[in-house]
């Protein structure tokens, strides 16, 4: 076994797999971007090399200061995690010649099953089924697209050199397809480096399920099971679970076979994901299931952790394993699974506002508990901590929360619970979204494709959420509680001039705040002579009293009793309770008379990132939700769209031009 390893990537899987080399006795070494000089990876290993500027291209994409980092530090081997350099068969060759083991496949795996066109070609010499399309080397346009019109619509194009649902566009017809292929290949270049494409039949009704390998230097190869990853949004994942709800143990085995098949195809050594496309007939009827191959991701995935789950294995203590030369732990006989596991991706992204992606600091940060239970657990996988920053420098998600249970019920409700004690403050969040997920009929009844999301959109962005009145309620609690008390040598210490009991000695007195949701004001009024009551505009007033347990409050009020947390950051306030979380204002309304807003002639960037393009000139008449322009961040595009009629007055910007949050782009006039 190695006695140092070197750790290529930062975040969440940085510290994933320094805990379990730490467990193994294995010394780490992290690198580090300027941005990242003070992230919780850094403290977490044992020594730590800076490799250079914020950007991956100047840090984490440089192979040769990694290489250089673990040379000076004595490191034998080096993981890669996954993304950057992870699926990069230069970067493993260059570990080779340099005498430093690379945790993960032989570089002529990574290189086979890396172009999509030449692994499409290897599975289908194995007998590994494939979506009809086109795989070919000739990337004329007008091929492709007549490749498209050949195969029939919707097509899906894909980056050759893709993966993460970068590079990925599903065309419904023809008058669609070039420019579908010209933002597919910029966002080729741009992730990978290489614009070829592949085009496929776009399956109806898929669903997204894989199968985990694992190889060894021996000659074995094992899987150890499939996970669904159908709930999808941009082609990436957002849940992922194991077993796969609805498949029969039949298709199980099938599916297991072909992708052990794949595996020894390319000789492979390592962890690896084998992933197929499955096309249904109708969500009960298994018996009508199909699968394709689709890819192999060469690494390990986001979602490992759920294999972890239900068969009990650390899947980087194998990795460690396989690289240092030793055979693999088990035989296929031997791998058992148990139960359900399901995990949720923490992303800093506005599900309300197309999933842009958020940056800001994580001003509370507040995560459940890891719990182990008789059978199952609570797992939360993160790589930042409370004060910590979300850059637009890297990906999106902010941590893993994995919950595994003696069946999909039961996983299905530890998750929601988990779920609402995660409380993030400072930036967007897709925690609220992922509860309504979960919520679905769909999700709840496993009725699981890629197009949940859209068939759910009701349910999902036209929710009524956590009601009004009962955020504004435990808003009002806060306010009239005030800070907490004030600690001393021998427990709280107790003002009685400072006391929120509602006693005094004279007549009733009345307490008003104003809080603000979407424009919509709301009024609540506070009775504070005991026993305390509290109205709500102009309805009557209630029994009202409100206690601290912890960081909660106990609220009763009228009929309803609940418990909240509240968190005030400037004139916000985070009201967090049971059925979900709501943000509302407390209004001054001294300090906001008077103020007015328009930006209903502007486009402006809804997040800091690069100006890929625009696609109209200075004096062009434009209309409303026409595509103005496209940005880059957190290494996806987004077009921008019109806000209203107007005429171009000014580009404010040029492509490849870096903007912050709320930069104005261009200037719109009127249209006369």
């Amino acid at each position: 076994m190695f006695d140092k390893i070197l750790i290529a990537n930062r975040g969440e899987i940085a510290c994933r797999v320094a805990s379990t080399a730490h467990r193994m006795g294995v010394r780490t070494v992290a690198v580090y971007s300027e941005a990242d000089a003070n992230a919780r990876h850094v403290a977490w290993c044992d020594e730590a090399v800076p490799i250079g500027g914020p950007a991956p291209k100047d840090s984490y994409l440089r192979w040769e200061r990694i290489l250089q980092a673990a040379r000076d530090t004595g490191a034998q081997a080096i993981h890669p995690g996954y993304g950057f350099l992870s699926e990069n068969e230069a970067f493993a060759q260059a570990c080779a010649d340099a005498g430093i083991a690379f945790i993960g496949p032989r570089p002529s795996s990574i290189l086979a099953m890396g172009l999509k066109a030449e692994s499409k070609r290897l599975m289908e010499a194995a007998g590994v089924p494939l979506v009809p399309g086109y795989h070919g080397a000739d990337q004329d346009p007008a091929l492709l697209r007549c490749e498209a019109d050949r195969i029939g619509y919707p097509v899906l194009i894909k980056a050759s050199a893709g993966g993460g649902g970068k590079g990925m566009r599903v065309v419904e017809s023809g008058a669609d397809f070039e420019a579908a292929l010209a933002s597919c290949q910029r966002e080729a270049r741009n992730s990978f480096g290489d614009d070829a494409v592949l085009i496929e039949k776009y399956v109806q009704r898929p669903r997204h399920i894989e199968i985990q390998v694992f190889g060894d230097t021996h000659g074995q190869v094992v899987h150890l099971f499939e996970r669904d990853c159908s709930v999808q949004r941009r082609h990436q994942k957002v849940l992922e679970e194991s077993p796969a709800p609805g498949l029969s143990e039949a298709l199980r085995q099938r599916m297991g076979e072909a992708a052990v098949a794949a595996a020894r195809a390319v000789d492979y050594v390592g962890a690896g994901t084998v992933e197929f496309i499955v096309e249904q007939a109708a969500y009960d009827q298994p018996e009508s299931m199909k699968f394709f191959f689709m890819e192999m991701n060469t690494r390990l995935q986001v979602e490992h952790p759920v294999t972890e789950a239900i068969t009990g294995l650390d899947l980087v203590e194998w990795q460690l394993r396989v690289a240092a030369g030793e055979p693999l732990p088990l035989r296929q006989e031997q791998i058992r699974r148990q139960g359900h596991a399901i995990e949720a991706r923490i992303c800093a992204e506005n599900p309300d506002n197309q999933f842009l992606p958020s940056t800001g600091t994580l001003r509370v940060y507040r995560k459940p508990e890891a719990v182990s239970f008789q059978l199952g657990s609570v797992r939360f996988d993160d790589g930042v901590r409370e004060g910590d920053a979300i850059s637009p420098y890297y990906d999106s998600m902010i941590a893993k929360l994995i919950v595994h249970g003696q069946d999909r019920h039961q996983a299905l409700a530890r998750l929601d619970a988990a779920l609402a004690q995660t409380h993030i403050i400072g930036l967007a969040t897709n925690v609220q979204f992922l509860r309504r997920v979960l919520a679905t009929d769909s999700f709840a009844h496993a009725r699981l494709d890629t197009a949940l999301i859209a068939r759910e959109h009701a349910r999902l962005f036209e929710h009524p959420g956590v009601a009004t009145e009962l955020a504004c309620v435990a808003a009002t609690a806060q306010a009239w509680l005030g800070p907490r008390p004030l600690q001393s040598q021998n427990g709280p210490w107790i003002d009685p001039w400072s006391l929120r009991d509602g006693f005094q000695a004279h007549g009733p007195t009345l307490r008003r705040w104003t809080w603000r949701l979407n424009q919509t004001d709301v009024t609540t009024v506070l009775h504070t002579q005991t026993p305390m009551r509290l109205a709500i505009d102009d309805a009557p007033a209630r029994p009202f009293a409100v206690s601290r347990i912890g960081d909660e409050l106990d609220i009763a009020w009228g009929e309803q009793r609940f418990r909240a947390q509240v968190h005030h950051w400037d004139e916000q306030v985070h009201v967090f309770v049971n059925q979900g979380s709501l943000v509302i204002e407390r209004v001054d309304e001294l300090a906001h008379a008077g103020e007015q807003t328009d930006t209903g002639g502007q486009l402006t960037a809804p997040m800091p990132g690069k100006v890929l393009s625009f696609s109209v000139q200075v004096g062009d008449a434009v209309k409303v939700g026409q595509a103005l322009a496209v940005m880059e961040a957190m290494k996806m595009e987004h077009t921008l769209h019109a806000p209203a009629d107007g005429r171009v007055a000014e580009l404010l910007y040029a492509p490849g031009d870096q903007v912050p949050e709320g930069a104005e782009l261009l200037r719109l006039a009127s249209p006369d």
